[in-house]
């Protein structure tokens, strides 16, 4: 249930999700932003405030803090091809890298399978302050997808595993055409059933309610064509889901480029920690594909990172790309998530827009800005007031509000 009663939040400084603003005061009733009004009224809570910040990509849950490898959940063996695997499944919410995450206002998280598979199964955006499964989702984003050397290295697991790129796309492509063209010819003869019923003379002589039962037989007999993993599919080449696809080296996000625009498919960028050229991030920006940085902070530990270069922050900032961040959570610690913008600050971003990344930003790329990501009127009230300005090292929240309610306070 959402928080109750009314909470007064004087803020010091508002990084709102999209500026800055100093001197006002927050009011939250019943779980919503009501009003930011200027000046300083009486408060509950006073300090530099900020919105809850957003995990656009992370495993968290399901590779578990504090328990071995063997016990992951992140990705399943089974085969290339399993777009009905969902994390919600494999996350336990007594994962103790929930709670980390909450203390340091990182309060949602847009969790997926690993990249093990080149298409690993659904996308789902969760709180990270959910007790349990029952009310955690906060959406059906999409699916997990996987490009690159990660998916053709997985040759020892069960199921048609390619050892090469070219092998796993075109393993990708055939199922992405099977798909495309059992839906046509599906709808096709829906179409050709239809027609006859509405040409036929003898349908003319039907009356009304005979004529609509038809149609609603005409209609589940083409969706009777499809099978769940069909549908999947299905959503991403109609474009009403989308597909978060892992990739690092150049020559794979433009093959990324090309597989969404010859099938129409709505697609982010995830990681890109090996392009070193900006004219690569301008193509994504140019095709309207949002990128979803990092994890920022780690080894390169295998060839496909031997770009990953920290000032490549800078390049993806002076593009022409939208983006958002993530942790990729075990990869770096989930609080981290914050710690990575030194990156962007480094390379010249101003803290305003620092905090926007992992605010608005990845709100706005997940599709979750209507309620989250800024600090409004109108909006759901998750946020965090921190002691000092968030950006300072030593900065720790006093307080953080899940939806009305607080979470936690110092």
């Amino acid at each position: 249930m959402p928080g109750s009663g009314r909470k007064l939040i004087s803020a010091k400084v508002l990084y709102n999700g999209k500026g800055r603003r100093e001197g006002c005061t927050v009011v939250v009733e019943n779980g919503v932003i009501s009003d930011v009004v200027d000046g300083r009224i009486e408060p509950d809570f006073e300090g530099y405030v900020t919105p809850a910040f957003i995990d656009a990509h992370s495993h968290i849950g399901m590779d578990r803090e504090g328990e071995p490898w063997t016990e992951s959940e992140t990705n399943d063996t089974l085969d290339q091809i399993l777009p009905l695997n969902d994390p919600l499944n494999s996350i336990y919410f007594d994962d103790r890298a929930f709670r980390d995450a909450v203390d340091f206002g990182v309060l949602y998280s847009c969790v997926v399978p690993g990249s093990g598979n080149v298409l690993g199964g659904k996308a789902k955006v969760i709180k990270n302050f959910a007790v349990n499964r029952k009310d955690a989702v906060v959406k059906d984003y999409g699916y997990k997808m996987a490009l690159g050397f990660n998916p053709r290295s997985t040759t020892d697991w069960k199921g048609d595993r390619p050892n090469t790129r070219m092998g796993v796309y075109a393993m990708l492509e055939q199922k992405l055409e099977e798909v495309r063209i059992k839906r046509d010819k599906a709808l096709l003869e829906k179409e050709k059933e239809l027609h006859k019923l509405d040409s036929d003379p003898e349908s003319a002589k039907l009356d009304l309610k005979e004529r609509e039962f038809r149609r609603e037989m005409i209609e589940k007999e083409y969706l009777q064509s499809f099978d769940p993993s069909d549908f999947a599919i299905m959503e991403m080449l109609d474009g009403s889901k989308t597909a978060k696809v892992h990739v690092h080296k150049e020559d794979d996000v433009l093959y990324l480029i090309e597989l969404a625009r010859r099938y129409g498919m709505k697609v982010t960028a995830e990681h890109t920690c090996d392009v070193f050229r900006s004219e690569v991030f301008d193509e994504l920006g140019k095709e309207g594909i949002p990128v979803v940085y990092g994890p920022l902070g780690t080894v390169g530990y295998k060839v496909e990172l031997k770009h990953a270069y920290y000032q490549n922050a800078g390049l993806l900032m002076q593009s022409e790309a939208f983006f958002g961040l993530m942790t990729d959570h075990p990869e770096i610690w989930s609080p981290s998530l914050r710690d990575s913008l030194k990156f962007f600050l480094i390379a010249g971003m101003s803290p305003e827009e620092a905090i926007s990344v992992i605010t608005y930003r990845n709100a706005r790329i997940l599709g979750i800005e209507d309620r989250l990501g800024t600090v409004e009127a109108g909006k759901t009230a998750s946020l965090v007031v921190w002691d000092r300005d968030p950006l300072d090292l030593a900065a720790f929240p006093v307080m953080v509000m899940g939806e009305g309610e607080v979470l936690r306070k110092r």
